[in-house]
């Protein structure tokens, strides 16, 4: 027997709370590069974001702030997910085109890509997202 075939009620499973593991897994390390940047505080963040090229840097030093904060809070919870997805998305393609370029985006690849796959998939059914679309 194949083991696919055996491990296959296990994925069948497992398969429809893969939305929730992607999400609590970039919540994670999205929230972690968030505070961090809070930290440094907005004029640093701004400064850096200038250095990089970055048009009008304190207020996408804010957007990226809030996206990598609150965004990753909501993301954990399901709320809005596609919505700060997208803005992952952005957050993450401008991050590898203009701070790290020409070394290997590594995370920011992978993060790049769960967010995509966030946009596409939604937040799945252990979220906030499904149950106010139960309501409607």
């Amino acid at each position: 027997m194949k083991p696919q075939t055996v491990l296959q009620p296990v994925f069948n499973l497992i398969a429809p709370f893969a939305p929730l593991f992607l999400r609590l897994g970039m919540a994670y390390v999205f929230v972690r590069h968030g505070l961090a940047k809070l930290h440094m505080g907005l004029p640093q963040v701004a400064g850096f974001f200038g250095h990089l090229g970055i048009p009008a840097p304190t207020v996408f030093a804010a957007i990226v702030i809030g996206v990598e904060t609150l965004g990753a809070a909501c993301l954990a919870l399901g709320l809005l997910t596609r919505f700060w997805a997208l803005c992952m998305v952005i957050d993450m393609a401008v991050a590898i085109w203009r701070a790290v370029l020409p070394r290997a985006p590594e995370l920011e690849t992978l993060l790049l890509a769960g967010a995509i796959a966030l946009v596409s998939l939604g937040a799945g059914p252990l979220s906030i997202d499904r149950l106010l679309q139960k309501k409607a």
